[in-house]
């Protein structure tokens, strides 16, 4: 027996909060240690819509079971005018999982082409004139799984923009103490390695490209074993507003400004440093 339908939609409430404040205080640059630090991303909930019914889904090859089918979705809440009159950049999409269907945790569709966490099949969204992304969340689960997707995007976002900047100097090799990813703090030795009590010297407090930084001894007490406190202590890593970094004599630029304003960045031939 499932949940009883109130109970889903409370949780399915009160974890969209959650996962709000974790993004928004994510983006805080260095907010663990600067409390007046502010966040590059602000969050509005703009609507909410329920259905009722099964995900529609399709058989696509190379999966083993349905793909969700995200056109016929947003196909059916005329998502033109969600993205392109009423401004939004984001669809959060809460549904199940359990194996009996296929998903993306995270989709874009947009004029600059899909940078994501799912296998940028250009034809599986309606292609708009603005960028906007599709989140796949599990009502069954909490607001760490659901920000975890973000944490895909934006690494997707941010290592294509530049992947040696962003994925050889600011995420590192496992175990090299640079800033780690999702899955893997700069102590992991393995995936989801949120846990690890070894303890090793890394410079992601104090992250310089050129590795010039201060370094200090960290393991899993920083963020107390849990994976959400890691999510949002490795965004506030991330170069935000006032930072003060450059590389080779280049200022970086506010990263998250491919986050929130994805389109604009695009236009202006933005990169991580100016």
């Amino acid at each position: 027996m499932g949940a009883p339908l109130e109970q889903i939609r409370e949780h399915t409430t009160r974890t969209t909060q959650q996962v709000v404040t974790a993004l928004e205080n994510g983006s805080a640059y260095h907010r663990y240690k600067n409390r007046a630090a502010q966040p590059s991303l602000r969050y509005e909930i703009v609507d909410t819509l329920e259905f009722l019914e099964p995900l529609p889904t399709y058989w696509k090859a190379g999966h083993r079971v349905p793909m969700t089918d995200y056109t016929e979705i947003l196909r059916r809440i005329n998502i033109q005018d969600w993205v392109e009159q009423r401004g939004i950049k984001e669809v959060w999409l809460w549904g199940y999982h359990g194996g009996v269907i296929d998903l993306w945790e995270s989709n874009m569709a947009g004029p600059f082409g899909d940078i994501s966490n799912s296998d940028r099949d250009p034809y599986d969204l309606p292609l708009l004139s603005k960028t906007y992304t599709v989140y796949h969340y599990n009502y069954q689960r909490g607001p760490s799984e659901a920000v975890e997707d973000h944490m895909h995007q934006i690494e997707a976002v941010l290592r294509q923009i530049d992947p040696d900047l962003f994925w050889n100097k600011f995420v590192g090799k496992p175990g090299e103490g640079r800033c780690g990813w999702a899955h893997y703090p700069p102590n992991g030795v393995r995936d989801y390695d949120w846990r690890n009590p070894q303890s090793i010297l890394t410079d992601i407090e104090d992250w310089q490209p050129e590795g010039r930084g201060e370094q200090q001894w960290l393991n899993s007490s920083r963020w107390n074993g849990d994976s959400l406190t890691w999510f949002v202590y490795w965004m506030q890593n991330i170069p935000g507003a006032d930072h003060n970094l450059s590389y080779r004599g280049r200022s970086l630029t506010n990263w998250w400004t491919f986050i929130g304003d994805f389109d604009n960045a695009m236009a202006q031939k933005m990169k991580l440093t100016t």
